[in-house]
């Protein structure tokens, strides 16, 4: 039986997993460095472990409002192909074992606009969209312009 540990967060008022492989670290909200002329969805950057990373706001790229920043917000340090990032979520919630069998794939098309969202899992009452980070990242417009930042900062 094949199992999957994701890291659930809150964006909006829905849950959202993430396989664990790519997450490098779930960090306090502090010390972010705003950057001009960046994509809306960017809040700017922070330093963790001596590397700039952008920070990416879930909730705006989801639903087009900013997170309202309390003390359960957390910023959730991702590994994809094409850069680190650190995702603001409404809250790191825990990590969870996924079995195969509470995973349903989404019907291509329903989601022509978010294929970052590989399946959803449903674990008791709870549904958790589960995201691919290397498509979620990718996906985002304007980040070609976002790494050429972070490089001309490093």
């Amino acid at each position: 039986m094949n199992i999957t540990k994701v890291v659930v967060f809150r964006a909006g008022n829905e849950e959202y997993g993430l396989p664990i492989e790519h997450v490098i670290s779930i960090e306090k909200l502090e010390n972010i460095k705003s950057l001009p002329n960046m994509p809306s969805y960017m809040k700017g950057v922070v330093k963790v472990r001596g590397e700039l990373i952008p920070v990416l706001d879930t909730n705006h790229i989801f639903y087009q409002e900013d997170t309202s920043v309390d003390e359960n917000v957390k910023l959730i340090v991702v590994q994809s192909e094409e850069l680190t990032s650190a995702l603001i979520v409404k809250e790191a919630k825990e990590i969870l074992d996924i079995q195969e069998s509470q995973l349903k794939s989404i019907p291509i098309g329903a989601f022509q606009a978010t294929k970052y969202f590989m399946a959803v899992a449903s674990v008791n009452e709870r549904l958790i969209t589960i995201i691919q980070p290397n498509l979620f990242v990718s996906s985002l417009e304007g980040i070609a312009l976002v790494k050429e930042e972070i490089i001309s900062y490093q």
